[in-house]
């Protein structure tokens, strides 16, 4: 089975970039800067939601779904870093487990959000990611397919943003993740939304949203393995048998870590 890598990443508002773009007094906290750089956007009948180039990325979580050397099945779900971890060492770690890997990458939404941010970030921490960049131009033997299928191509599937295909690269009609994944009977959405990951944030619960960001990758592979069944990859039986291993993996989580015991419980099929 080829490595799939599936990833979500979170978002606050960049509050020492809104000091370097805007006028605002050194006295003032981050949580100062941001408050006021949202009155000033909502005062001038914008929404409350940065451009994409001012998120500071806080936790980014992956499933890593592959078949070890020895044969045996894995799948690792978990959130990159610590909580200490600066958002250039988790930038970091996200485009060395491409390196790593050259994985199958799965996302929702990966290409309208989370990877322009991931861009942007890396220019900003100074991220190399030449695996992720390769196009097939650099000679090398193993890339000359990536001219063919890279990740940075739309309409390439090295990269599949699962919102964007479904939708067949139409925004009316992108569905929402919480939404088709508990249609699909998967557990959806668990402890908050990404309009709360700032409140959060600010109030000291980095944990928390590293949990809310894990069961969002866990409902994207959920809703791989759903789409691998619509398209013939996965028989009935092997899609049924991919679930029935994504719990028991989850089961063994579930010891250590109490939000996947409440996610297990959230599934209706």
């Amino acid at each position: 089975m080829k490595t799939v890598l599936v990833f979500d990443i979170e978002t606050i508002p960049d509050a020492a970039g809104l000091r370097q773009l805007g006028d605002y007094s050194a006295t003032m906290t981050d949580a100062q800067v941001v408050e006021k750089a949202i009155a000033d956007r909502l005062a001038n009948s914008q929404n409350s939601f940065f451009p994409l180039y001012l998120h500071r990325v806080v936790a980014i979580s992956c499933v890593i779904r592959r078949t070890t050397k020895e044969g045996l099945p894995q799948f690792k779900v978990g959130s990159l870093g610590k909580l200490d971890s600066s958002e250039k060492e988790i930038v970091t770690d996200f485009y060395q487990l491409i390196d790593k890997y050259t994985p199958q990458l799965v996302s929702w939404n990966g290409g309208g959000f989370d990877l322009p941010v991931l861009n942007y970030r890396a220019l900003i921490n100074q991220v190399s990611a030449s695996r992720y960049w390769e196009m097939g131009e650099s000679g090398d033997h193993d890339a000359r397919d990536f001219k063919y299928n890279n990740y940075i191509s739309r309409y390439h599937l090295r990269h599949l943003d699962l919102m964007d295909l479904l939708a067949f690269y139409q925004g009316k009609a992108n569905a929402p993740l919480d939404a088709l994944a508990k249609l699909c009977g998967f557990p959806g959405k668990m402890g908050m939304d990404g309009s709360q990951v700032w409140p959060a944030y600010a109030a000291g619960q980095l944990e928390e949203i590293r949990a809310y960001c894990e069961t969002d990758v866990v409902n994207t592979y959920l809703m791989y393995c759903r789409y691998q069944l619509f398209r013939g990859a996965f028989s009935p039986e092997e899609y049924a048998m991919e679930v029935d291993f994504v719990k028991k993996e989850l089961a063994i989580e579930a010891v250590s870590a109490k939000h996947w015991s409440e996610y297990l419980a959230g599934f209706t099929q």
